[in-house]
């Protein structure tokens, strides 16, 4: 071979023009993606921001309004049972729609019977029993999460895998919206016509359940996944304690044995606990403010919505324009000193335009934080054999901030005062910070390599 032969390069594909590129997101797998999204950020909030809105109505103080980060358990451990869900069939469900559909709408029956739940306690009355609701609520929508997540990586071709993951991110966006937002406005709209507040919440909640069946005529509407067919056949005849141990000691040891495995486990725990603690606050600042829920529901969560899509498309800008690490820099520092907006808030006080400001800074950095940081675990999951378990793992873990070292943020409030809470929560990224230096000087994120977002 000659020398000029050995050193060309191959012709490059043209680029596809925007007519191919956007029709893309008209194909009907990416638009089941979509409406699983929709599906599976619905209930986040329910057990979350919303449910803290309603317990501060009811009167219940921030100390116990904190503690109620803990009910997002479900979301920390649920890599535990993630190879269960891979592994194990659903009686009646999985003959009837298959491996992964038949586990997506069972888990999404029992969440609608979990909302419902939720809806008929009283957060002044019984705490206690709001709690199990939420935890049931959380337990559920954790599950689903995991099948959502397996069932998209496993139906779309590579060509359809990044349109796949926007539309469910912007989908699950909108499931948040609806659920803060529209529960709001919704609860706002019972009580002028005369019902109850108590009453006007339980509805709120009602109608939230009966949105989870978009999710579930989605999945009686989709087609089983070729590669989950080709899984189960595999694996039919392998006993279901074999097979749950096969997924779960597989993806486990293949991850622990890496260089620096626990260091990078306690990174993506507190990479994002500055978001986490300062967030776990927002609703019940915006009201002790004087802020109306309806000021809530149209700044907070509506402008904070068009902040965090635009927030979104920057961050997969500087994940694409820049390294990993330089990335994780840019992304960790914004949203740490993004907190700061919040402590010029509590000085400003009720002001609406002060509030939007506010918001949008904070959303829009937490935003490009959150790409960067999932471009960075899904760099981490590098066997397709245990993708979708190694994933649920390290979100969970990434959830731990967010239930566990946020669950004192309502005690820290009330013993500083709302504006040194909030630089004190730019004080916790410290800790992430000091990790990311550690392992960029160890050659971390050189062995992971290039990231394609």
């Amino acid at each position: 071979m000659t020398a000029p032969e050995a050193t060309s390069a191959p012709e490059k594909a043209p680029a596809p023009t925007w007519r191919e590129a956007w029709a893309v997101y008209l194909q009907p797998r990416v638009l089941i993606v979509l409406l699983l999204g929709f599906s599976s950020g619905l209930p986040l909030a329910l057990s979350g921001s919303t449910l803290l809105v309603w317990m501060r109505e009811a009167g219940v103080d921030l100390g116990t309004i904190g503690l109620f980060a803990l009910v997002g358990t479900p979301y920390t451990l649920k890599f535990a049972w993630a190879p269960l869900v891979d592994a194990l069939h659903v009686p009646i469900f999985t003959r009837a729609f298959g491996r992964r559909r038949g586990w997506l709408v069972f888990s999404q029956l029992l969440l609608i019977g979990a909302i419902m739940l939720l809806a008929l306690t009283d957060p002044a009355r019984s705490p206690l029993f709001v709690a199990l609701g939420a935890l049931l609520v959380a337990t559920m929508s954790s599950t689903q999460d995991i099948v959502v997540d397996a069932f998209r990586v496993e139906s779309l071709p590579e060509s359809e895998q990044a349109a796949g993951m926007a539309s469910y991110v912007a989908a699950y966006r909108i499931g948040m919206l609806v659920s803060t937002a529209g529960v709001l406005f919704l609860v706002s709209a019972f009580e002028d016509t005369g019902i109850g507040r108590s009453s006007a919440w339980m509805w709120g909640y009602v109608a939230m359940a009966a949105l989870v069946l978009i999710g579930t005529v989605t999945a009686l509407a989709a087609t089983e996944p070729e590669q989950s067919v080709r899984a189960e056949a595999k694996t039919h005849d392998e006993a279901a304690f074999s097979r749950v141990m096969h997924a779960a000691i597989g993806a486990f040891s293949e991850f622990l044995v890496r260089k620096h495995a626990l260091t990078v486990l306690a990174f993506v725990v507190l990479f994002k606990l500055t978001d986490a603690f300062s967030g776990t606050m927002t609703a019940p600042f915006v009201i002790d403010l004087g802020f109306t829920r309806n000021d809530y529901a149209a700044i907070v969560k509506g402008v904070g919505l068009a902040a965090t899509l635009i927030g979104g498309f920057a961050g997969g800008y500087v994940a694409r324009r820049y390294s990993l690490v330089a990335s994780l820099w840019i992304g960790g520092v914004l949203q740490a000193i993004s907190n700061l907006v919040f402590a010029w808030l509590a000085f400003v006080g009720t002001n609406q335009w002060a509030l939007a400001a506010a918001i949008s800074a904070e959303n829009f950095t937490g935003a490009i934080g959150t790409v960067i940081f999932v471009a960075y675990l899904s760099a981490l999951c590098r066997n397709p054999l245990h993708t979708a378990t190694q994933y649920a793992l390290l979100t969970a873990l990434a959830a731990v901030g967010r239930t566990y070292l946020s669950s004192g943020a309502g005690y820290v409030a009330e013993a500083t005062g709302w504006p040194l809470f909030f630089v004190i929560s730019v004080a916790v990224a410290v800790p992430s910070l000091i990790l990311l230096t550690w392992l960029q000087r160890r050659g971390h994120f050189e062995a992971v390599g290039p990231v394609k977002v």
